[in-house]
Parts: structure tokens; C-alpha cells; sequence
């Protein structure tokens, strides 16, 4: 319920404020997720076709999950990276990919035809 002692344009923006913190706990659950599945993943270690394209696949989400959580940080006003890579023990192998987005075949084909 509004508070009449809050104008709207107040009011809007702690409803934004909000939605940012919001936004911002979502991703950073899924960064977490993501660097977990990798961890785990990593557990049993063997060297086949199959398992390096699964492990670069988690990596690439890992990288798309630090990048959004990342990009949703600095709308909230919260500058420094190097504390989420700490924080969050981002491999720097994920670091390095982040902004990265997977090549999907469909965007292949689209970029081959002229």
C-alpha cells in the first residue's frame, strides 16, 4: 500500500530500488549456481570429446551468469568486479569469457549468408 507521506515520483523510485535488489539477488544466486555446476563438474576429471565440450558449455554459462550479475551490479551502483571475483571464486577461465556470448549454429548460418 502507497505511503501518502511519499510522493510518487519517491515512491517509484524506491519500487526500482527494490526491483534493482531484487534482480540483483536472482543473479547472484545464479552465478553461484553456475560456479557450482562447473565445481562439481570438475570433481571427476577425464579427457574425452564429450566432457570438454560439457565443461566448455558450463564455462560459457558461468560466463553469461557473471556477466549479467555484473552488468545488474553496476546499475545498483556497485563498481568494483575484483571484489565478485573474490567473493565468488570465479575461475579466471569464466572471468576471461565473460561478455563472451556462445555461438549458437543458428547465428553461424546467419553470419555466412550474405
Amino acid at each position: 500500500m502507497p505511503n501518502p507521506s511519499i510522493n510518487p515520483a519517491q515512491q517509484l523510485d524506491r519500487e526500482f530500488a527494490q526491483e534493482r535488489a531484487s534482480a540483483l539477488g536472482r543473479l547472484g544466486r545464479a552465478l553461484e549456481a553456475a560456479l557450482a555446476a562447473l565445481a562439481e563438474f570438475d570433481q571427476a576429471p577425464s579427457d574425452t570429446l564429450d566432457r570438454r565440450q560439457m565443461r566448455s558449455a558450463l564455462v560459457a554459462e558461468a560466463s553469461v551468469a557473471l556477466w549479467q550479475f555484473i552488468v545488474q551490479r553496476e546499475a545498483c551502483g556497485l563498481r568494483d568486479m575484483r571484489q565478485v571475483l573474490r567473493a565468488y571464486a570465479v575461475p579466471a577461465e569464466v572471468a576471461a569469457r565473460m561478455g563472451a556470448l556462445p555461438v549458437s549454429p543458428g547465428r553461424l548460418r546467419s553470419q555466412k549468408s550474405p
